[in-house]
């Protein structure tokens, strides 16, 4: 049965006029592409997860914050695929409940993405600042973190359902989200933008910090870590702007604009999946980044295409080298080891 408070609120914005409605129609090839790379989303994170629960040295701080990284992208990759599958023709016949639960799940899932990358963030300038290895009496901030940034997520999401939409209020509607309120959808997109903001200060901090701490050092240290976190930064910074940037300046836009006036808001799949593709990039950049990381990802997936793993799976034994700095100059080896130790917590990826 047809939901007509749907259809109203579909129809005022315009996202009927171009809807094809034909039943039993063959899956579109912009949808096939979407359903895979939603598909190696949830791979590349199972992978990860996988890898971290098996490999004991990795049940640390960093690494589990890692993991829930990894739980959140691989559970927008599941949320997503089942929007796909609900919508289009599926989309008149849900309940309003179902409508905002569908669109709920994948806002919860990124969001939490959003706030753990956050969290890492975080953790890797407290690790900065403090200038500690690793205490694992201090789990209860790894917890606390975690908790937080899913009961945020979840929060946010749960909002227009508990009554933060723009039912009875028909100019208020978004054009993306046609049963969301543009006040809720400006909400929303402020605190994504602030935690861009926070996100981008915190890793120059830590950059700061690290070229700092090198320089005092060894010049030959200065340099190399120096470089080499200005890279991973670069990295994670640019890539979560690249991937969000798109879709939060889009929904900007809708809030702006007045209905129907802006109709290229009727065609923002491309943008939303964009944002969708971050969680595929987070396990290579946080994860594979990691020489440890990369041996235990290679160790499980050769496990999985060779049974004793000894066809082309050896792994390399030799431990990751040391600061190169630390042999030249022996006085400042002590001090060194100690910045060392910080930035494998805070440059884990």
């Amino acid at each position: 049965m047809i939901n007509q408070r749907i259809v109203l609120h579909y129809n005022y914005t315009g996202k009927l006029d171009n809807r094809n409605e034909t039943g039993g129609a063959p899956l579109e090839p912009k949808t096939a592409v979407f359903l895979v790379i939603c598909s190696l989303i949830i791979l590349e994170n199972l992978i990860v997860l996988v890898a971290i629960w098996q490999n004991h040295k990795f049940h640390n701080r960093m690494y589990f914050f890692i993991a829930n990284l990894a739980l959140c992208d691989l559970l927008a990759g599941v949320t997503y695929i089942v929007n796909l599958l609900m919508s289009g023709q599926w989309t008149l016949h849900l309940s309003l409940n179902a409508w905002f639960v569908r669109e709920g799940s994948m806002f919860v899932a990124l969001s939490a993405s959003i706030f753990s990358l956050l969290a890492i963030a975080i953790e890797r300038h407290i690790t900065m600042i403090k200038m500690r290895p690793y205490d694992a009496s201090k789990n209860y901030r790894v917890f606390l973190l975690i908790g937080m940034c899913w009961l945020i997520a979840t929060t946010l999401g749960a909002l227009p359902i508990l009554g933060w939409n723009c039912i009875g209020n028909l100019p208020q509607c978004s054009t993306i989200l046609p049963l969301y309120s543009k006040s809720y959808v400006a909400f929303c997109i402020t605190i994504f933008i602030s935690l861009l903001l926070a996100i981008s200060v915190l890793y120059a901090r830590i950059y700061i910090l690290v070229k700092s701490s090198s320089r005092k050092v060894t010049k030959h240290s200065n340099c190399e870590h120096s470089m080499a976190l200005l890279r991973t930064v670069s990295i994670v910074v640019g890539v979560f702007i690249a991937c969000w940037t798109p879709i939060f300046v889009l929904l900007l836009v809708d809030v702006a604009c007045q209905t129907k006036k802006c109709p290229f808001l009727l065609n923002a799949d491309w943008f939303i999946v964009l944002a969708v593709l971050n969680s595929a990039m987070n396990p290579v950049i946080y994860t594979l980044a990691s020489r440890e990381m990369r041996r235990a990802f290679y160790r499980l997936v050769c496990g999985c295409l060779v049974r004793d793993g000894s066809v082309g799976c050896k792994q390399n034994t030799a431990e990751p080298s040391r600061s190169k700095s630390s042999s030249n100059c022996p006085r400042a080896a002590e001090q060194e080891n100690q910045v060392a130790n910080a930035q494998n917590q805070a440059n884990t990826s």
